[in-house]
């Protein structure tokens, strides 16, 4: 069995959906789906908030060995040893200005606080974290990006800009000097002009076009923490 029928598996048996899942946890409905059909490799940091929400083993998720139920995984002192912490340099939403201005800045960067992301193994590449802010990512659905959610992003290399982006893989932060820093979904790429089009979930939000000439840098989405509330 696949990480994906095990996880069916799971779902199954406790009467649960993806939607379940995600108001559970906050995991996309996109992300659960990618991994019931084994769509590449999910991040560690997923299936742990998977597995704690199921009670499960994260080893018997991901391998098939070990017990189902979690409990002699977490007498384990050695839980961890395997996983891996990445420590990514936050830019809080009062820390936008100061980005924008420091982005090329060894030291700016070094003195911005961390937050750990944990994943399977450690990334190679340009990783930061950007605080969501305001609402013009919010549609009320699961594709949302709350207000105070923390991005994990990777940045893209501007020889790749020079090729389509995968627009249709990932969403976006988008560091701009007209309109600053901004999370977008990108519906739109004139390689040929070097203008995208950029496209708010909310639909309060126009859509409008950036030229990449104006463009400071462009990070993938690749995860999201969110902070659970009481209701």
């Amino acid at each position: 069995m696949t990480i994906g029928q095990r996880l069916k598996d799971v779902m199954e048996s406790n009467d649960s959906t993806a939607y379940k899942l995600n108001k559970a946890t906050g995991i996309s409905q996109s992300t659960i789906s990618r991994i019931l059909k084994d769509e590449g490799a999910p991040n560690r940091s997923t299936l742990t908030t998977i597995c704690e929400h199921y009670n499960i083993n994260i080893e018997w998720l991901i391998n098939g060995t070990e017990p189902k139920e979690a409990q002699k995984q977490l007498n384990n002192a050695n839980v961890y040893i395997h996983e891996n912490i990445m420590n990514v340099p936050l830019v809080n939403q009062y820390a936008y200005a100061g980005y924008m201005n420091g982005f090329n800045d060894p030291e700016f960067i070094e003195e911005l606080p961390t937050i750990p992301f944990l994943v399977e193994k450690e990334h190679k590449g340009e990783y930061i974290c950007f605080e969501v802010k305001g609402d013009s990512m919010d549609n009320g659905t699961h594709e949302s990006y709350l207000e105070r959610d923390i991005l994990l992003c990777r940045n893209v290399r501007k020889d790749f800009w020079k090729s389509k982006l995968h627009i249709d893989k990932w969403d976006f932060v988008i560091v701009d000097k007209n309109n600053g820093i901004c999370v977008k979904r990108i519906i739109k790429h004139d390689v040929e002009k070097g203008i995208i089009t950029c496209h708010s979930l909310n639909d309060y939000y126009e859509d409008f076009d950036i030229d990449l000439r104006d463009v400071s840098k462009i990070f993938n989405i690749v995860d999201i923490q969110r902070k659970r509330y009481r209701r």
